[in-house]
């Protein structure tokens, strides 16, 4: 993408997520708990969702139960986090998805991307506000809000302000949650250096010391583009 290549994307169909089940259930004999993709960007939930319906009505040997998750990247991965937790703790799968529909608006998403085109090219912006914001150096903040959906919530000058415009917005929602963040998770597109320096701003303001560190993957990257920086963690509102 740093070269100009344009990946695209395409969400799993009904017919696949299927297949995927059954042989899941072949192979480890149990119910199944799937964590879907938002569905407020991406129709990926909404195909497992049918085929665990379908599997129902065929009377599959095990269970499949579809959340939701209306999360991305790693904070589908910080839900995940959360669902294994549960369950090693002793929940039983319903109380599992019973606590993970009532807390998952509590995982809260900001982000920030380094090119504005990327946005554009994926509708998110105008062509003009990429133009325009490229030569300011303005750089958005955005989050996932409560529909699944990607929002824009603020713009800063320069790429510092806005590592540490997350940060701000991460004091500013976690409210009662601050003690439940016992690790916070962080995704770069290929900017590892700016990932460690939003971790050393968060651990410096709230002594928070656990992180874990990745790539964002490649569907939602291929939408936000390199140098975009997400940060994941527990709060009162999204």
């Amino acid at each position: 993408m740093r070269n100009g290549a344009l990946p695209t994307t395409a969400q799993v169909n009904p017919v696949t997520a299927k297949e995927t089940f059954l042989a899941l259930m072949n192979q480890y004999d149990c119910d199944i708990l799937h964590l879907a993709f938002s569905s407020g960007l991406s129709g990926t939930y909404n195909s497992c969702r049918l085929a665990a319906m379908e599997l129902e009505e065929e009377q599959a040997p095990h269970r499949v139960i579809v959340i939701d998750t209306l999360c991305a990247s790693m904070g589908e991965g910080l839900f995940v986090h959360k669902a294994l937790e549960n369950q090693k703790q002793g929940m039983s799968l319903d109380e599992n998805v019973k606590w993970l529909e009532e807390h998952k608006l509590n995982l809260v998403h900001v982000f920030t991307v380094d090119d504005l085109n990327h946005l554009h090219r994926g509708g998110r912006v105008s062509k003009a506000a990429a133009v325009v914001g490229t030569m300011i150096n303005l750089k958005p903040i955005l989050h996932v809000d409560d529909e699944g959906h990607l929002i824009p919530v603020s713009k800063v000058r320069g790429r510092k302000k806005s590592l540490m415009a997350l940060v701000d917005y991460m004091e500013a929602h976690m409210g009662s949650y601050e003690d439940s963040n016992d690790i916070i998770f962080i995704s770069h597109g290929d900017a590892p250096e700016d990932a460690s320096y939003v971790s050393q701003l968060i651990e410096q303001r709230f002594g928070i010391k656990t992180f874990l560190i990745n790539y964002i993957g490649p569907t939602i990257a291929t939408h936000s583009g390199p140098g975009t920086i997400a940060l994941f963690f527990l709060g009162e509102s999204r």
